[in-house]
C-alpha cells in the first residue's frame, strides 16, 4: 500500500471518527474498538515482532479493554481507569515473554514494540473520553476534521520540513474552519487543536512512512490506524484546556 493511498485512507477514519460522534457516543466506542482491535493485528507485523500472535492479544486487550473502560466509567475525569488497563497489559506482556517457547530471540525488540503498541492502540480511549466531556461532540469533530485534512495533505509528495509546515497549518485551517461551524469551539481552539494533530501526522509520517514492512497490507493497515489513534488522546487533552 503506497504513501497516497495509507493517507486517504486515515483522512477517511477520521470522517468516520466525526459521523459516530454526531450519531452517538457509543458509536464512537464502537468505531474505536474496531480500530484498536486492526491496529493490533497489523502491528507486530509492521514491526516484525517475532511472537505475532501474543503481541496481538496484548495490544487488542490494551486498545479495546481500555475503550470499554473508559466508556464504562460513570463521571469524569473518564480516562482515570485506563492507566490500570494499560499497566495489566504491560504485565501480560512479560507473560507472554515468559510463555515463549523459540528461545526467546530478540526478546527487548518483543517487549519494547509490544509495549508501544499498547500505548498507541490505549490512546485511541481518548475520542471516547473527548466525546463525553460537555461540547464533547463539537471536539471531536474539529479534531477529526483537522485529522481528515492533515491527512490528505500528507500524501502530497513534498518531503523535508516543507511537509511538516503544509501538513500542519492545512491542519490548522481544517480545525479552524470546522471550529466556525461546531458550537463550544472557537475558531482559535479550533485552529490551535488542528496544528497539534497536525504535527502529529507529520511526525508519523516520517516515523513509519520509511518501514520496510509496510510492504505488507496489515502492517499498512497498521500504520495509516496509528494517527488515528494517537490523535485522541491530543484532542482530549486539548479539549480540556478550551472546553474546562
Amino acid at each position: 500500500m503506497d504513501v497516497s493511498t495509507r493517507a486517504v485512507l486515515t483522512a477517511v477514519l477520521a470522517a468516520l471518527v466525526a459521523g459516530a460522534a454526531v450519531l452517538d457516543p457509543w458509536v464512537v466506542t464502537g468505531v474505536v474498538v474496531l480500530l484498536s482491535l486492526a491496529l493490533a493485528f497489523g502491528w507486530p507485523r509492521l514491526l516484525n515482532l517475532p511472537v505475532p500472535l501474543g503481541a496481538f492479544v496484548v495490544v487488542a486487550l490494551g486498545g479495546a479493554g481500555g475503550a470499554g473502560v473508559v466508556a464504562a466509567t460513570q463521571g469524569g475525569p473518564y480516562l482515570r481507569e485506563l492507566p490500570v488497563v494499560v499497566a495489566l497489559a504491560v504485565l501480560l506482556t512479560f507473560v507472554n515473554e515468559m510463555a515463549r517457547q523459540d528461545g526467546r530471540t530478540r526478546l527487548l525488540d518483543s517487549v519494547a514494540g509490544t509495549v508501544t503498541g499498547v500505548l498507541v492502540a490505549a490512546a485511541g480511549a481518548g475520542w471516547i473520553s473527548a466525546v463525553r466531556i460537555p461540547g464533547g461532540q463539537s471536539l471531536v469533530v474539529v479534531g477529526a476534521v483537522a485529522l481528515a485534512v492533515g491527512a490528505a495533505v500528507s500524501a502530497v509528495p513534498l518531503g523535508g520540513w516543507v511537509a511538516v509546515l503544509v501538513t500542519s497549518a492545512a491542519a490548522m485551517i481544517g480545525g479552524g474552519a470546522a471550529g466556525v461551524v461546531m458550537p463550544r469551539i472557537d475558531p482559535v481552539s479550533g485552529g490551535l487543536i488542528g496544528l497539534a494533530v497536525g504535527l502529529v501526522v507529520s511526525v508519523l509520517h516520517a516515523l513509519v512512512d520509511q518501514v520496510p514492512a509496510l510492504e505488507r497490507r496489515w502492517a499498512s493497515v497498521a500504520a495509516l490506524i496509528v494517527p488515528v489513534s494517537l490523535s485522541g488522546i491530543v484532542v482530549y487533552v486539548l479539549g480540556r484546556i478550551f472546553l474546562g
